[in-house]
């Protein structure tokens, strides 16, 4: 068996019972060979790139895994699949998404994937709940903190915590 690589995660969600989903993503990771063992509270984000639609449900988790990057990407694929199906509209709405932004210490640059996550150091979503769970750690390519990365953050879209008892947040 391989060593394992501790692995950072971000998840969002903004169709249907979008906490449910999130829930169901992590706790499918496990028979994938993904085990989480940090999970970030959930942020109510105000969507980046397609401003009109429903906010998102976003979280970090950290896990372990002895899947090699590739492997890693297909796990996630079908677990995204398993749960939400397809995209119908690129950066629209979508019940899952699940993205690596680190692996361990490396870099790695793929057709398909290019880790660390190239946007992660410009995304509020991200680095907010990730900050929480890992907050001095440090960024293989940038060699900036989490805290840092996000003090610096040119991002000015909202991300506030989510709790179980909120309405459904309306533009």
């Amino acid at each position: 068996m391989s060593a394992t690589k501790t692995i950072y995660l971000s998840l969002g969600s903004n169709l249907g019972d979008r906490a449910a989903n999130l829930a169901a993503a992590i706790a499918a990771m496990e028979a994938a060979g993904i085990r989480a063992t940090k999970q970030s509270s959930l942020y109510a984000t105000e969507p980046v790139d397609l401003p009109t639609q429903q906010w998102f449900l976003n979280c970090c988790a950290e896990a372990e895994t002895a899947l090699m990057p590739r492997q890693l990407l297909h796990a996630l694929r079908e677990i995204t699949t398993r749960i939400g199906g397809r995209k119908i509209v690129r950066k629209g709405p979508r019940a899952i998404d699940i993205d690596i932004l680190l692996y361990g210490s490396s870099t790695v640059r793929l057709p398909e994937l290019t880790i660390p996550h190239p946007r992660m150091s410009q995304r509020r979503f991200v680095l907010v709940p990730l900050a929480e769970i890992a907050p001095t750690l440090r960024h293989p390519r940038l060699k900036r903190t989490i805290t840092e990365l996000l003090a610096d953050c040119p991002d000015a879209a909202r991300v506030r915590r989510w709790r179980q008892s909120e309405k459904e947040i309306r533009k």
